[in-house]
């Protein structure tokens, strides 16, 4: 009988795929996991809208999940459900940049944000990522996680997305603390 690994999954690795910019393929000691990568393919310097998820090695925090769109994820991560009201700032010069917020956000004017309660269902499992967190710098991307891929894996925004089965069978053995490194294009 095989045994399980009670430590659990401590470190995922990204790379690109050869011959695409925006398809990547996650190491899963051993096994191979085909991703959705940024538009702009992988790179180390990072910048708010342009599209590249970057290069470095993130904690994985949590898990955020839409709970009317199924059952809480089996994993040990912390885990929280997603509100209708529940945001992302991705405003540089907002004092709540790359955090989480509640929509409508104040103001005196509107400020630019990532809804996370979407009808496409990219957001219905979504691991939040340190990226550009401590510290937070203004232009160095906000609202890079990994969260459930596009048919036919079309680029993202600078996330990692991978297929459902697949984000559910990884959130089951990552472990508190698990990193993910995205190896540089």
């Amino acid at each position: 009988m095989r045994q399980r690994n009670p430590v659990g999954i401590s470190r995922i690795t990204v790379r690109r795929r050869p011959g695409s910019r925006h398809l990547g393929l996650l190491d899963l000691g051993g096994r191979t996991i085909p991703v959705a990568l940024g538009r702009s393919g992988i790179a180390a310097d990072k910048r708010e809208g342009d599209g590249r998820t970057p290069a470095g090695c993130w904690r994985i925090e949590r898990l955020l999940y839409r709970g009317d769109h199924g059952p809480r994820p089996k994993t040990r991560l912390p885990a929280r459900p997603l509100r209708p009201a529940d945001g992302w700032c991705d405003a540089p010069s907002d004092r709540r940049y790359n955090r989480p917020v509640t929509l409508p956000m104040s103001g005196a004017q509107e400020v630019s944000h990532e809804r996370m309660w979407r009808a496409d269902h990219l957001y219905d499992l979504v691991l939040v990522l340190d990226h550009n967190q401590r510290p937070r710098v203004a232009q160095r991307g906000s609202a890079v996680f990994v969260h459930l891929a596009r048919p036919g894996f079309s680029p993202t925004e600078g996330c990692v997305a991978l297929r459902r089965g697949d984000l559910i069978r990884l959130l089951a053995g990552l472990r508190p603390g698990a990193m993910l490194c995205i190896a540089p294009g």
